[in-house]
């Protein structure tokens, strides 16, 4: 099991990144405001448009150090890295499968029923832990939708169909979230799910978490020798790390919805910690994205026991173990790859 090392989030926008020996030191204004040892990192993901030198550039090349540029808003603009390293049969493998429409609908299935068990499972602790204070129909019937469209998905669909499975599924969760919100409801309240740019401080604070999320599982695919681009539910587009958004499907509810549900209700983001823009969009602040990020290297230091290894990991393991399984799936080691769902 891969050892987790640290990610580091540099939320101010007019940062740059730079070299000094074996350091990565971070500047704003021409003044230094952080420094630390480059083998401390295994990724870095920085939020504006300042950039990096070359030279430090060049040194996380060496290092096997993976570079993310976001926008403020948190929309993925470019990824750096070295190389790509791994089995080169089992990217073959990839690429062949991801080519049949019929192999490529399989695995679809289980990223989507991953997600929509674990959907259906943050839906029902809600039921469980206000259903006497609250009304709940509403959500009750999101469960029984999810819970047969889950259902389908382990019989023999298309692609098409599993699109289709998805789509529906994903609008009926939303439709319903805003009744999980149970704090700050004038503040945070959502009408469906949008983005690109986010148009609410709920959707502004998902986009967020998701963006944090898609490195994430980037990086495990990478690990593993897989290529993130070559996906099976998302197809080939020029710039999209297609499977890196397959293999995040499962996790949505879990690392990020919950936790996005989690700070609204625990007051740790308010509303004046959102901006909106005159273009319609919503942004955070900086000061809530550092708050952000730091509930979200917490939550990665939680332990779990994981439902198919039966194994304690860290929860910032999970990506990478999901990724681990799907690669033993694809060079024949696992009959079916087994999707993350929380119990």
């Amino acid at each position: 099991m891969r050892k987790m090392l640290n990610v580091l989030y540099v939320t101010n926008p007019e940062a740059y990144l730079a070299k000094d020996g074996e350091n990565l030191v971070v500047r704003v204004q021409e003044e230094e405001v952080f420094r630390t040892p480059i083998h401390y990192l295994e990724g870095i993901v920085t939020f504006g448009y300042m950039g990096a030198s070359p030279a430090f550039m060049g040194m996380c090349v060496e290092k096997g150090i993976t570079i993310s540029f976001l926008n403020p808003y948190g929309r993925h603009q470019a990824t750096f890295h070295g190389a790509p390293k791994g089995n080169v049969l089992l990217r073959r493998q990839q690429y062949r499968l991801a080519d049949s429409e019929i192999e490529s609908a399989k695995l679809a299935s289980m990223f989507i029923l991953g997600k929509l068990a674990n959907s259906r499972t943050v839906l029902r602790r809600y039921i469980s832990d206000h259903g006497s204070k609250f009304q709940t129909s509403e959500v009750e019937q999101a469960c029984k939708l999810i819970s047969r469209n889950a259902l389908r998905l382990t019989q023999k669909v298309s692609l098409n169909e599993v699109r289709g499975v998805e789509g529906e599924s994903a609008q009926k969760y939303f439709s319903v979230l805003n009744q999980l919100i149970l704090c700050q409801k004038e503040q945070f309240y959502m009408a469906g799910r949008n983005r690109r740019p986010p148009l609410d401080n709920v959707n502004a604070l998902l986009s967020f978490l998701y963006s944090l999320l898609l490195h994430e599982t980037r990086s495990a695919l990478e690990t593993v020798g897989l290529d993130p681009y070559v996906g099976f539910l998302h197809r080939d587009r020029p710039g999209r790390t297609s499977l890196a958004l397959d293999l995040m499907e499962e996790f949505r509810p879990y690392l990020a919805d919950r936790l996005a549900l989690s700070l609204i209700n625990r007051r740790q983001v308010t509303g004046n910690d959102f901006i909106k823009k005159e273009s319609g969009g919503v942004i955070m602040k900086e000061s809530a994205r550092k708050a952000v990020i730091d509930a979200w290297q917490k939550r990665k230091r939680e332990e779990i026991t994981h439902p198919f290894l039966e194994e304690k990991i860290h929860v910032g393991l999970l990506p990478y173990s999901q990724a681990l399984l799907l690669a033993r799936h694809l060079r024949g080691d696992l009959y079916k790859y087994p999707p993350f769902l929380w119990k």
